[in-house]
């Protein structure tokens, strides 16, 4: 590399360096003035007036004074405000912006320059995406130029390979599209929403389906993809008797202990434990390098770095200025779409009210444009594997549903990220293999709620005798006529069904307070006082009911003594598909209904697409009999009815998009990988099994390697975690 540094090049790479310099300047100062035509409160002249040359020497002064402030003043503001919610830090970016034009203006030596501090943001947000735009612009024709920039966006100062010929071996990039199912992609595909997958899948990938487990949610899929288990996970949010405690998959402290019991479990730290990189995820792989990560968020200690992500962002003006003015639109944007909808009265819908537009903005571009730029900077370090979560789809998906033209603007906008990835792929010191999957898919449908006029908590509230509200609380939608999913549950009719089943189970009516009287009244309250108040949980289309005040998992036999009604009630609904409880005669069974008459199947004898599973697909059976065998399997485990016909469900949950149980789209995601690689097996089932696929491609690459000879204890697997000390507790659980 000698001849690179030296002679020729060198002064040739210094001209061109200080030209792309002298060029972004002269296009700032030009903006500049621009601006102060354009804006009645930002000046660039004294009182008594200035000749014409005079402010264009104003305009360059405090051009030159800005730029610097934000190559030299900005990255220390962010580093100083690591501690602010990101979210807020996005939404200062353009006052601290302003607060640097300001600070340039007053540098200039004869003070000529002035601006109020509303005008001082709009001018430092406009002057920022000039440069910014101006500076690729002029690196673009420049390889060793745009290199050199990239390094700068991402905090990447040189490369980073970890051997001597280590550059000839490729890496690997696992890029993760939450809930985005195999239907949904290759639609896209079909459609043009996402023409670099289409050319990956022309020239260089081949695609492939697999299959979730009961749980298909990202907790037990991501789990199970970078650690290799996700035993005892059975849903998004469980109860457990022995500690009292409320797992939830998206809390910290429950991702942390998630983790620590899956590196107990397997015995290796994860698929990333070696010069790996986890980005937006819920766990840590066993990566060193980490952004954004959850179960890193726990704890405390030198090593928790949970905000280093964005710094690395936002520490470019530029950066921050465009991605906070995306924030704004986006949230705009989900503002607008929600009106839209309720003034066409799409059915199905949810609320989008509060802070959900915030939310959904956060997503989709805040968490993208970090995750994103740490990828870009992982590749450019060279680092052997790296995997990230791209949850916009996801978010969006679960409030505006799976298919539409909400979700089709999101593929579209992930696929030019993906795009971009793969351009700066290009520049990395080492050649890199890109492998794209999703965790879940989503499956549509209207609410439980919505559809039945009352919660799953209500039902079950019902069934043990305890009050429930004898009224929906709202409005129940109805979906429009002729749209798929009117007969599978949305209209009067379903209502109607489900509350003869309800007085059909309980002997007496439960929608008239005065009709159950005195008698009905009492009963209620005696069976409320022998029983303990259960626990409902719902993880999308799928249920749990727990009795804490029962130490062991209750049989069917159990439960019927306690709740004589609560069984039937649950099973013979027509928006339960079926239950799974355990039982004295015959180990567990499986709960469901034949026109309206209870069915049991003992899991002994459980077949796919029959009796209660019938439509849910292949590998149903298997999938039911494995969550039966986890130590903190709900006392009953609840999936919603699923409509083969329309392909919909109905989630416990307010979403309309929904994943977590069986039933449609929501347990087939994909994987999309390059075909030097091997195949993975035809029928390719459960996330464990992904990650036996994933970690034998790296082992191919010659990349980390999953040590398995010795099995570490609880205190050892410590040290697999990302962070140190003793983990915080999650608020409620």
């Amino acid at each position: 590399m000698g001849d690179r540094r030296g002679g020729p090049g060198r002064w040739r790479s210094a001209g061109s360096a200080l030209l792309r310099v002298v060029t972004v300047w002269a296009v700032s100062t030009l903006t500049m003035l621009v601006l102060a035509g354009l804006l009645p409160d930002f000046q660039l002249q004294s009182a008594d007036g200035d000749s014409v040359t005079q402010i264009a020497l104003t305009a360059a002064w405090g051009a030159g004074a800005f730029g610097l402030l934000s190559a030299l003043v900005w990255p220390l503001l962010v580093r100083a405000l690591l501690l602010v919610p990101a979210l807020v830090l996005g939404l200062l970016a353009f006052f601290l912006n302003g607060s640097l034009l300001l600070l340039a203006l007053r540098l200039i030596p004869d003070g000529g320059g002035a601006a109020t501090p509303e005008t001082a943001v709009v001018v430092a947000a406009v002057m920022s995406a000039v440069a910014s735009a101006t500076s690729t612009a002029l690196a673009v024709r420049d390889d060793e130029a745009y290199r050199r920039r990239i390094y700068r966006l991402t905090d990447r100062k040189r490369p980073r390979v970890a051997c001597e010929g280590a550059e000839t071996v490729p890496g690997t990039v696992f890029l993760q599209l939450d809930g985005v199912g195999h239907r949904v992609l290759t639609d896209a595909v079909a459609a043009g929403r996402m023409p670099t997958v289409a050319d990956w899948l022309a020239r260089s990938h081949t695609l492939t389906p697999w299959r979730t487990d009961w749980s298909s949610q990202t907790g037990a899929s991501q789990l199970g993809i970078l650690h290799g288990s996700n035993e005892d996970v059975p849903a998004f949010r469980w109860y457990e008797k022995d500690t009292g405690r409320l797992m939830v998959s998206n809390r910290p402290a429950s991702a942390v202990e998630l983790q620590r019991r899956a590196v107990e479990r397997t015995g290796d730290g994860g698929l990333l434990t070696v010069d790996g990189a986890s980005r937006g995820n819920l766990f840590s792989g066993g990566a060193d390098q980490l952004a954004l990560v959850l179960s890193m968020a726990a704890r405390r200690g030198r090593r928790n770095r949970s905000r280093a992500g964005y710094f690395a962002y936002f520490s470019d003006a530029a950066n921050a200025v465009r991605t906070a003015g995306s924030f704004v639109a986006e949230a705009v944007r989900e503002m607008g779409q929600a009106v839209r909808a309720r003034l066409r009265r799409e059915s199905p819908r949810v609320s989008r009210g509060g802070l959900y537009p915030f939310v959904r903005a956060f997503a989709t571009v805040v968490e993208r444009d970090v995750v994103v730029a740490a990828v870009m900077g992982d590749m450019l370090a060279g680092r052997t594997a790296v995997y990230a979560d791209l949850v916009a789809y996801d978010e969006v998906a679960h409030h505006s549903g799976p298919r539409g033209r909400d979700t089709d603007q999101v593929l579209g906008r992930l696929d030019r990220a993906l795009a971009l990835i793969a351009k700066v792929a290009e520049h990395a010191p080492r050649p890199y293999r890109i492998v794209l999957l999703s965790d879940h898919g989503q499956s549509p449908g209207e609410t439980f709620e919505a559809a039945y006029g009352l919660t799953l908590k209500e039902l079950v509230r019902a069934g043990c005798g305890l009050p429930v509200p004898r009224r929906p609380r709202r409005r129940v939608r109805r979906p429009r006529r002729g749209r798929p999913g009117t007969e599978s549950g949305g209209g009067s009719e379903a209502r109607d069904a489900a509350r003869e089943a309800l007085r059909s189970a309980l002997h007496r009516p439960v929608d008239e307070a005065d009709e159950a009287g005195a008698e009905g009244q009492e009963a209620a309250a005696v069976a409320a006082a022998r029983a303990p108040a259960p626990v409902v949980l719902a993880s999308g289309n799928l249920g749990l009911v727990s009795f804490p005040g029962v130490p062991h998992r209750m049989t069917r036999e159990e439960i019927d003594r306690l709740h004589p009604a609560l069984l039937r009630t649950l099973a013979t609904h027509p928006g339960i598909g079926f239950l799974l409880v355990a039982s004295e005669a015959h180990g567990s069974v499986v709960l469901g209904r034949d026109g309206g008459e209870l069915v049991e199947v003992p899991l002994s004898r459980l077949a796919d697409d029959e009796g209660p599973l019938a439509g849910l697909g292949p590998g149903a059976a298997d999938a039911v009999r494995r969550t039966d065998g986890f130590p903190h399997v709900a006392d009953i485990m609840v999936n919603s009815r699923y409509d083969p016909e329309a392909g919909t469900v109905h989630a416990f949950e307010e979403q309309i998009g929904s994943h977590g149980g069986l039933g449609g789209e929501q347990t087939q995601p994909f994987l999309l990988w390059p075909r030097e690689l091997t195949p993975p097996p035809a029928d390719l089932v459960g996330a464990e099994q992904v990650h036996q696929v994933l970690r034998g491609w790296l082992r191919e690459s010659q990349g980390p390697q999953v040590p398995l000879e010795i099995s570490p204890s609880s205190e050892d697997a410590e040290a697999f975690l990302p962070v140190e000390g003793p983990a915080v507790r999650d608020k409620h659980g």
